[in-house]
């Protein structure tokens, strides 16, 4: 009577089979069996042996960077070239100056002559300008060498022809005396020009030359660069024919020139 009653769900088993080891299970009395092998997941498959994501910058922005850099160090470079090459002239220019005391050359116009101005009733331009223009080189040491020189004419911005002179060696302290004359032949005017150098006898005259011209110091010679030179202030009327055929002298008075160096388009 003394003796418990155990139910099979709680009577204890005399001989509890061990415990298994490095991942095996038991298998009733017999050996140990290893359980079944799990296949992978995706994460394990994928992620488990690789290093964590770590973003990089794009190349691009690289080889952008680096080709500012380079543009920068190039532009700075050529800067300080620039400003050295300035620096050269400006000391160049200044012994120069120092040694030879250089002076521009001046023109001036000393006579003018209009022999012929005549417009016809459709409004068609034949004229004809004679002048004559001084050119002083005041230097000592300087030559001047002219290439050949285009000249034009205008009464009020009305033009009333074209010529030319051949270039000249101004030896220095020379005065060279230009002849010359501007004509134009069956030149078509727009009507209002033409009803306004009608109404005139006298012609206000602006003349202009342009060429190139270069210096020479001793053996030295330096390129052509483009100069204009601007007469303004001029006034004639037209040449009248006397019965001897003598012509009298249209007055004019005697005008400086302005001489400004050339570049494209502008004049300075």
């Amino acid at each position: 009577m003394g003796d418990k009653a155990y139910t099979s769900s709680s009577k204890p088993i005399p001989n509890p089979p061990p415990k298994p080891l490095n991942g095996t299970v038991a298998n009733g009395g017999g050996p140990a069996v290893k359980p079944p092998a799990f296949p992978p997941t995706k994460a394990q498959q994928y992620g488990a042996g690789r290093p964590p994501y770590r973003p990089q910058p794009p190349l691009t922005s690289r080889r952008r960077r680096s080709r500012r850099g380079c543009c920068c160090v190039c532009c700075l470079w050529l800067t300080l070239i620039l400003i050295a090459l300035v620096f050269l002239a400006a000391i160049a220019a200044g012994v120069l100056y120092l040694l030879y005391h250089p002076q521009r050359p001046s023109f001036t116009v000393s006579s003018v002559n209009l022999s012929a101005l005549n417009i016809s009733s459709a409004d068609v331009l034949n004229s004809r300008l004679d002048f004559t223009v001084t050119a002083r080189n005041p230097n000592r040491k300087v030559v001047f060498v002219y290439g050949d020189i285009a000249i034009s004419a205008d009464s009020d911005g009305i033009g009333l022809g074209d010529g030319s002179i051949p270039g000249f060696v101004h030896e220095t302290g020379n005065t060279t005396v230009l002849k010359a004359a501007v004509s134009s032949s069956a030149v078509s005017l727009d009507p209002t020009d033409a009803s306004d150098l009608r109404k005139k006898k006298r012609f206000p005259l602006e003349i202009e030359l342009e060429t190139k011209v270069g210096f020479k110091i001793g053996s030295f010679k330096s390129k052509r660069i483009g100069i204009r030179v601007t007469c303004k202030g001029l006034n004639a009327a037209v040449e009248k024919k006397t019965k001897t055929a003598a012509a009298s002298p249209s007055s004019s008075t005697a005008a400086k020139c302005k001489p400004r160096i050339k570049i494209w388009n502008w004049a300075f």
